[in-house]
């Protein structure tokens, strides 16, 4: 999984560069027809995008993780999506679903607190490692940490017979 998700990643930031050199071109073309024509004002998507430019590269991309980590802990909260949830969102060695439940369950929390803190540390420090691995790679590390801890946890599990399941990498 760790070899797919840093290949990927790679792939994700030659088309990433790429992309940005092609921008770059486009908004000076863009530039010069801004000045032709008129702006509106009070357009509410062009203040989403100003919040938006106004983050750091690290804090928008923890913001979809943020995001993925809140949509799941809310399906927790739906009685009709409990047996899902628990296939699919929790490992547990013992499970008939064992490979993506690795992965889902690191995006998975119980309470509000432990999702609370989680991500409150991911913003806090997002600025500084993005800066330093590039948003591809982070997320690279990000989803194998999360594959890699819930696979101790199975081993863990194993060699002590407790079989019970468990949330979040």
């Amino acid at each position: 999984f760790s070899g797919s998700a840093f290949g990927s990643a790679a792939i994700w930031q030659y088309e990433s560069l790429k992309s940005r050199v092609q921008t770059y071109f486009e908004e000076a073309r863009a530039d010069w027809m801004d000045k032709v024509r008129p702006q509106k004002r009070g357009d509410f998507r062009k203040q989403i995008n100003s919040w938006w430019n106004s983050l750091t590269e690290g804090q928008r991309t923890v913001t979809g993780i943020i995001a993925a980590n809140v949509f799941v802990f809310c399906l927790w909260r739906l009685p009709g999506m409990r047996r899902i949830m628990f296939t699919y969102f929790t490992s547990n060695p013992s499970s008939r679903a064992l490979c993506s439940p690795m992965l889902l369950s690191t995006f998975s929390h119980f309470s509000l607190f432990h999702m609370a803190a989680n991500m409150y540390v991911l913003w806090s420090f997002s600025s500084s490692i993005v800066s330093l691995l590039g948003c591809e790679q982070f997320i690279a590390v990000y989803l194998s940490a999360g594959v890699i801890s819930t696979f101790v946890s199975y081993v863990a599990k194993m060699a002590t017979g407790r079989f019970e399941p468990s949330l979040g990498a």
